[in-house]
């Protein structure tokens, strides 16, 4: 279903876009965000933290500066206008149930009149079997975001890192992360700016949000979100795994060795201060104890030094 899904879309446009929009009430409720609502929207959100006894209150406005808050679903497609994104544009909304229907996602059509969902592109006997499974509904969004030409993420939660991350290795398709932190300011003060001048400051927020192919260092940032493809398809690669372990082992034989050099010499040691210990106990007659001799030293494990037993570069090549 979910590539019957996909080939709609295709019909409908070669290329569009899929939003993972993340405006569910228990989504927003957990954020311990305010959206403007009023007291209904207190209230509501309100009643549904009281699942999590652990979640504690928060203040939103803080959250928000943060960049703890989802992006309303009219910040969503303002954020994609200012990146250049037209009004002709063609976009699929990944979602379940958004909080306030479609009262809150009027302004994202207006943005974007090309607007779908699985339950548009859809009839309901064919989403019958998915219907009262949220996870199955889920996994049908997850395969057309996965084949958008490009992917919008609102929450950086479990579905969208993972989705981030499948693209990434798979020919790498973009994936737009908003950077909340900042862009939360320009939306508060976009009224008070040009239009040329917020889509100007939106780019330049995005910078290194955008899924750009060099935006971290290989090894950097989670894994699901930014695998790196298997170094053995890197040129030379094998050569220099095979170089790597073969230093890493010259290394560890000779730190084995060192080791076992300290051992004998600490051994040795441990015989000579013996010997003189039991020289001097011979000589002295008095009733104290061996440990009371003045001079007499024990030899403790922790005095032994310890070596790495990988080659840094190895070392550093397993931690990333």
């Amino acid at each position: 279903m979910g590539q019957i899904l996909v080939n709609r879309m295709r019909r409908k446009s070669r290329r569009f876009l899929a939003v993972h929009l993340r405006f569910e009430p228990d989504m927003l409720a957990f954020s311990r965000c305010y959206y403007g609502g009023g007291d209904k929207e207190r209230r509501e959100l309100g009643a549904i933290r009281k699942r999590w006894k652990t979640l504690s209150e928060a203040d939103p406005d803080r959250e928000r500066r943060n960049g703890k808050c989802p992006l309303t679903p009219e910040e969503v497609g303002l954020m994609l206008r200012a990146l250049g994104f037209g009004n002709d544009s063609y976009l699929y909304v990944a979602s379940g149930e958004v909080y306030g229907g479609e009262e809150t996602l009027r302004p994202l059509k207006l943005l974007f009149p090309n607007f779908y969902t699985k339950d548009t592109l859809s009839n309901g006997m064919e989403l019958e079997p998915f219907s009262l499974h949220s996870s199955r509904m889920a996994a049908l969004d997850y395969i057309v975001c996965d084949q958008s030409d490009v992917f919008v993420t609102n929450n950086n939660g479990n579905m969208a890192r993972i989705l981030a991350g499948r693209r990434r290795y798979f020919g790498h398709k973009r994936t737009i992360r908003p950077y909340s932190r900042k862009l939360s300011s320009l939306f508060l003060n976009r009224h008070n700016m040009s239009w040329d001048t917020f889509a100007k400051k939106v780019r330049a927020c995005q910078k290194g949000f955008m899924g750009e192919p060099d935006e971290l260092r290989p090894g950097r940032g989670g894994f699901h979100e930014y695998p790196y493809a298997c170094i053995c398809k890197k040129p030379n690669a094998k050569e220099n795994i095979k170089s790597l372990v073969k230093h890493s082992s010259i290394a560890r034989n000779k730190q084995h060795q060192d080791n076992a050099r300290l051992t004998v010499e600490s051994e040795s040691e441990n015989q000579s201060i013996a010997t003189i210990n039991s020289d001097h106990f011979m000589v002295d007659s008095d009733d104290s104890t061996p440990s009371q001799k003045q001079g007499h030293h024990e030899v403790n494990s922790e005095e032994i030094p310890t070596f790495q037993t990988l080659d840094p570069e190895l070392e550093e090549l397993l931690s990333d």
